[in-house]
């Protein structure tokens, strides 16, 4: 059995023991959280697809760790100007282990 819940602007394809990171949640470790935005549950041949959302539809999923990813480098250059800036940016996550889709 899969879904495919909306979080944080993204959408996820899901099943029950995966771990995937996404955008940082506001809550703790250890800490149990319920996705109630599904958009679309399969179990092989049967498909329910929702408009938008799959109405009492939920995935609960447990907070494993919180943390940031690898920097990203930001170059601005312009040649012949003296013009050149640097930036990096570093986003948080949380990490979730799925435990149940009903």
């Amino acid at each position: 059995m899969y879904a495919v819940i909306k979080t944080g602007g993204k959408q996820y394809r899901v099943s029950q023991g995966d771990t995937l990171r996404v955008e940082k949640l506001d809550a703790g470790e250890g800490e149990s959280v319920e996705f109630e935005r599904v958009l679309m549950v399969g179990a092989g041949d049967d498909v329910k697809i929702g408009v938008p959302y799959l109405d009492g539809s939920r995935v609960t999923a447990r907070v494993k760790s919180h943390g940031r990813a690898d920097k990203v480098e930001i170059i601005k250059f312009k040649r012949r100007k003296h013009h050149m800036k640097r930036m990096g940016h570093r986003q948080s996550y949380t990490e979730v282990e799925i435990t149940g889709i009903s």
